[in-house]
């Protein structure tokens, strides 16, 4: 009897040990599935759009950037034919007399590019010597300077300059330099020769004297003008890579003219002319000045320009192509 009862009751604790262990289960499914409804909206729509709006619009920026670039490079190249074609026509112009063009009453950059004509007479110890300039002759690189020498004015000749220009005379190897600085400095140095004394030189002076001045006044040396052809020009603008001039040592790298006036001893707005003269002595061929055609020429000529253009469109085409390829290779893999 006892044994039949607890075998009932035992049947009993385990059929509701079951249920509630199934109503547990089904409670648990059930809250899987209300979560994963919940999630599911958020994470869909992530994976069917795929990469953002902005992310596609970053991938055209290069070609776009290249694109613009190459633009601006024909915009160039248009203001340098107007360039050349500007400073071909100046040069055609009749030449002005140089003793007509100042610089404190014109503006230097009107006069730029005009031809003038110039005489007087040339201080070559205070040449100054601009570069190195590297120049081909047969084929063989050859490293100089460029040599710009004041040209003075010339007692009792009204054709003559009125007052001091700076003439940029043309190339010049480097010899040329090396001895300019040997005169500079062998005339820096003291004289080892002491002077005559006072009273040598008055007893020397009546017996002499009438004769020097007879001397200097028969034979005064005539001093010859040079005449200059050239052209009004402006100051460099060097690149960042070219280094400050430096006058103090002899150094200079580009033409500043108010500084080269200075150390000259001449006032800063001093006319600065190139000589463009084509009548060149084969025997003496130095200085060798510029002719018109280097005289007109930039640094970047329109041609280059050009190469330049194709350059950055070319860039631009493969940078944009590449830029749709990627899209679409997204596109397939979903």
């Amino acid at each position: 009897m006892a044994a039949s009862i607890s075998k009932a009751l035992t049947r009993n604790l385990l059929r509701r040990s079951g249920d509630i262990t199934r109503e547990v289960q089904l409670r648990f499914c059930s809250a899987a599935t209300s979560a994963a409804a919940i999630s599911a909206p958020e994470t869909q729509p992530a994976e069917k759009n795929g990469p953002s709006r902005l992310s596609k619009l970053l991938l055209f920026v290069p070609g776009v950037i290249t694109f613009g670039l190459g633009t601006w490079q024909i915009i160039r190249r248009q203001e340098k034919i107007e360039m050349l074609e500007y400073r071909q026509n100046r040069l055609r112009m009749d030449p002005l007399n140089c003793n007509e063009v100042s610089p404190s009453s014109e503006n230097v950059d009107s006069l730029e590019f005009r031809r003038v004509l110039c005489s007087g007479v040339f201080d070559e110890k205070k040449s100054i010597f601009i570069g190195p300039r590297s120049r081909s002759i047969s084929g063989v690189t050859e490293n100089g300077y460029y040599v710009i020498t004041p040209l003075m004015p010339l007692a009792n000749d009204p054709k003559s300059v009125q007052s001091p220009i700076l003439v940029n005379r043309g190339w010049v190897p480097r010899n040329w330099r090396d001895k300019s600085l040997e005169v500079a400095g062998a005339d820096d140095q003291p004289s080892s020769t002491a002077p005559p004394s006072q009273e040598s030189a008055k007893s020397s002076w009546w017996m002499f004297g009438s004769k020097k001045k007879k001397v200097e006044e028969d034979q005064l040396p005539t001093v010859k003008p040079t005449e200059v052809i050239g052209v009004v020009r402006g100051s460099e603008k060097p690149s960042i890579f070219v280094p400050a001039n430096d006058p103090n040592s002899f150094q200079w790298f580009y033409v500043d003219v108010s500084a080269i006036a200075r150390a000259c001893g001449l006032p800063e707005n001093t006319l600065y002319i190139e000589d463009i003269n084509d009548n060149v002595d084969p025997s003496n061929p130095y200085p060798l000045p510029k002719d018109t055609n280097t005289l007109v020429q930039s640094s970047v000529m329109p041609q280059q320009h050009l190469n330049y253009t194709l350059t950055w469109y070319s860039l631009s085409a493969a940078v944009t192509f590449m830029a749709f390829k990627r899209l679409k290779s997204k596109k397939s893999r979903r």
